[in-house]
Parts: C-alpha cells; structure tokens; sequence
C-alpha cells in the first residue's frame, strides 16, 4: 500500500492477508496527518480480524511514535547533508544536532520536500507470524552509532520507572525532542504484559528496523483452539478411503506387487483410469504420441505417482465438489497444484520435491475443504460450543472463515494415513519457514504457488511476498514473477480445455 490520500481501507483485502500471514505494509515519505488515520484504520481492521481490538490504543501509540521518530531520522539526513555536515562523526553529529530541531520546524515543508525528492521512506508493516503480532516501523536512513546508543540509553532507563509520572519528571531532554516518546511506549508495552525482550532495534539491507512482536493474547488463542479441536472431532465422522483405493494403497507398499497388477486394478476404477491417462497425456510428460495404455501409463507414472495419484482421487471422492463453494476450492486446488508441480520442475533441481509439489498444492486447502462440507447439525453443535463456553462470535467467525484451516487440514490427512511430506506441506503452507526441514522446500514451493495465483488475481501486492521465497527459486522481480505467473496461467488454461 504505497502514500494515499483519502483514508478508505480494503478491509477484504486486510483479511484475506492476516489469514494467509502474509504483511500489510503502508508507505510514506512525509507521513501526513492524513496517513496517520489510514494506519490507524489499517490496524484496527487488523486488530478486529485477530479479535486483539483492547491492543488498538497501545499500538496505534506505538505506531505513531515509531513513524514519527522514521520520520525524523529522515529528516535530520536531508538536513545535515544540506549543512554539508557527516552524519557519522561525532563532532559533526554534534554540531548539527544544536540547530536540527529549529530550523527544520520551522521549514518543515521544505525539508518534507527533500526527503521525498532523495527517496527517504517510512514503512508501517503489520503481520501475523507464528502466532505472534509484528509491528515493524521501517525506514531507509541507517542508524548511527550515536543515535543507536541514544536509543538503547532510553530503553535501559525506562526499565527505572513504573509510571508516566516518573518518567516524565526524569526524561525530558531538548537535544533530539525528548525520547520520552521511547519510554513511554516501553511503559505501555509493559501494561499489555511485555516487557523491552519484545522490542527491537537492528539495521539490515540499509535500513533502520523498530520491531515489535507480542503473542496473541492467551484467551483468544485457547478459545480458537477449543474449537478447532471441536471441528477436528468432526473428522471422526469423515468416511476413511474408498476400499478399492486401500487395495491399490496396499499393493503398492508390497515390494512382491507388479506393475500388472497394479494396473489391473486401476483399470477397474473408472475416475482413477480416467485420471491417471490425463495426467500422463499432459504437459507434464511431453509424449510423442498420447498414451492408452493403463500399463504404460503406470510405468511412466512410477509407483510414488500412482500413491499421490491416489490420494487426490480418493479425497475427491469423498468429500465431492457439488457446490459452487467447494467447486471454487477446488479450481483453485487444481490450479495450486499446476503452479507447484511447474514451479518445482522448472526452478528446482530436486526429484522428490518435483514428484510430491502437485499433489500438495492440490490438497493443500483440504481444511478449507471441510469447512464446505460441515453438515447442519454439526454446525448448530459447535455453535451450541460456542455459546456454552462464552466464545465470542468473532473468533467463531474467524474460524470458520479459515484462519485456522492449515492445522484442521493436516488432521484429517493425518486420519487418512498420508505420508509426512504431505500432511507437512498442508499444515505449513501459509508458514513454510516453521516446517521440519526435510520438508521445507515442499511447503514452500506451495506457499509461493498459492501466493503467485492471488498475485496473478490481483488479490496480493508483489511487496507481500517473502523476498526468501523468490530468492529459493532464482525469481528475479515484480516482472520475472509477473512473466512466470502468465505462462502457467496460459499453460492450466491450455490443460483444462483438453
């Protein structure tokens, strides 16, 4: 979200990222009163979405004071380069300092002027990772050392004070407007229960990084968990595989089995015939001639294809496309799939990766899934829940609209016996970088997969997503990843119309 000037807020598209954790950030190079109002209606869409709303005053306090204090850091370079004094001496840090605070406010606008024109931004960036809230505040004006230990020199003393009245009777300091500001936000992080461990200062890639990471609040993430674990009951309902596809299963795992066999009982399954000979008639295999052949067909599969095979097959089977709901999960499904299955193929050299990347992007929302499927009364009985635990209808709300789908997906799949690789990517594929190691790659291809299909939507910004993600794959760019998206776009266009 680049500099506006109105303050209208897509609370859709806030939601959409605060339950896939990916960052919402807000640009400026002057931080007007205007975008001030705009990250405070940001945050408080944030905020009601995470049902944390009693953390809106402390935060849009923090918040500001952090972008205010961006700000300046901006403008104090502008000025001491147009004073021709160095920044990184002391004596000249010194020298410029005596002035800086008169003669910038009183040409503000001027100096505002500069630090646009020389590119000097302020970067609100909100997030929910790993169960925590990050606030990061960011600005591209490296910290000095001075200013570094002027900073850690405020968070040591606020340590001293247990209220504002002592802070503001021992504070005050007119060199730089302050740093009571400072000591104040570490006041009130202490009254939501941190303490200055959840508050940090860094400088990387060029810019000045203020983060605050505190864990959702206890309540709220019990009470979602309580009722996740009343939704995952639910599985126990959901019929296991199909026998004729346990059969398959079993033959597979026997290393006695031949392919003939095998093939055999394949071809006695209309949906899985069907679906094995369009997987190897599709781009993917690159064949001379179509294949016919059920046998044939096995071979070029191989037996780790046939399993993934199987278990898109038997999910589909069981838990049906019929509604226009479900039908939309699994267009995206299928498209996810695509997109991971020629992201690993063509950007990784890594076999296993390649093999599973299509049956993970396409079962990885199997949590979304069963939310469709949920029948009445199963739904009147977590509501009754609810109400008997005094669940608020917000984080009920929130549930069923997904944010906790990752894990519910994962149980089912774990009910069915899927293989770590699959159930992993399932769980971690809107946080890949939390996963098992052996699987990470795995995940992450899906996650940048699923992110590339909202980005081609137009859903996403480019900004939100992770530069890691890009680098794994050798995505060079907004137009490398744009090129990218296109060509599987028109290469799943070209698959669903055979």
């Amino acid at each position: 979200m680049q500099e506006k000037s109105q303050t209208s807020v897509d609370v859709a598209k806030i939601q959409k990222a605060t339950r896939m954790g990916i960052p919402l950030s807000i640009t400026t190079y002057t931080l007007p009163h205007e975008i001030e109002l705009y990250i405070a209606d940001v945050l408080t869409a944030f905020l009601e979405e995470i049902n944390q709303e009693r953390l809106k005053d402390y935060l849009i306090y923090c918040i500001n004071e952090l972008s205010t204090n961006a700000k300046k850091a901006n403008t104090k370079r502008v000025y001491f380069a147009e004073q021709k004094l160095n920044i990184n001496d002391a004596h000249d840090y010194e020298v410029g300092m005596k002035s800086f605070k008169e003669a910038t406010l009183s040409n503000i606008e001027y100096y505002l002027k500069l630090q646009k024109e020389a590119g000097l931004y302020i970067k609100v960036i909100l997030q929910i990772k790993g169960g925590n809230i990050v606030i990061e505040v960011k600005n591209n004006s490296e910290m000095t050392k001075t200013e570094y230990k002027r900073v850690f020199d405020k968070i040591a003393r606020s340590q001293q004070f247990t209220t504002l009245e002592e802070a503001l009777t021992q504070v005050l300091d007119d060199s730089e407007g302050a740093g009571l500001g400072l000591v104040i936000m570490i006041l009130m992080l202490k009254k939501v229960g941190l303490d200055d461990q959840n508050y940090e200062v860094l400088v990387e890639n060029g810019e000045t990084i203020t983060r605050i990471v505190m864990p959702m609040e206890a309540k709220v993430q019990d009470q979602i968990n309580e009722l996740t674990d009343d939704i995952v009951s639910y599985i126990e309902t959901i019929p296991q595989f199909p026998e004729n596809i346990t059969q398959i299963e079993r033959l597979l795992s026997n290393p006695e089995s031949k392919l003939s066999a095998i093939a055999q009982l394949i071809s006695n399954d209309v949906a899985l015939t069907t679906d094995l000979l369009k997987l190897v008639n599709s781009a993917a295999f690159a064949l001379s001639k179509k294949c016919t052949s059920i046998t044939e067909a096995v071979k070029l599969v191989g037996l780790r294809g046939i399993r993934n095979l199987l278990f898109s097959v038997g999910t589909i089977q069981i838990l049906g496309e019929n509604t226009e709901e479900q039908k939309e999960l699994w267009e995206h499904s299928y498209k996810t799939a695509f997109f991971s299955y020629n992201l690993a193929r063509n950007f990784l050299r890594n076999r296993i990766v390649t093999e599973d990347a299509y049956v993970c992007g396409l079962l990885h929302d199997l949590g979304k899934i069963v939310f469709s499927i949920m029948h009445p009364d199963f739904l009147k009985k977590i509501t009754a829940f609810k109400a008997e635990h005094n669940i608020p209808d917000k984080v009920f709300d929130s549930l069923l609209s997904g944010i906790n789908h990752p894990e519910i997906g994962a149980a089912l799949a774990e009910k069915w016996n899927f293989p770590p690789s699959l159930v992993t990517a399932i769980r971690y594929h809107h946080s890949p970088e939390t996963a098992p190691e052996e699987f990470r790659l795995l995940a992450t291809t899906v996650c940048l997969s699923d992110l590339m299909i909202h980005f081609s939507d137009g859903e996403i910004e480019f900004y939100q997503i992770d530069p890691k993600f890009l680098k794994t794959f050798g995505i060079a760019g907004e137009p490398h990843l744009r090129k990218i998206c296109e060509s599987f776009q028109k290469g799943f266009s070209a698959e669903q119309s055979k």
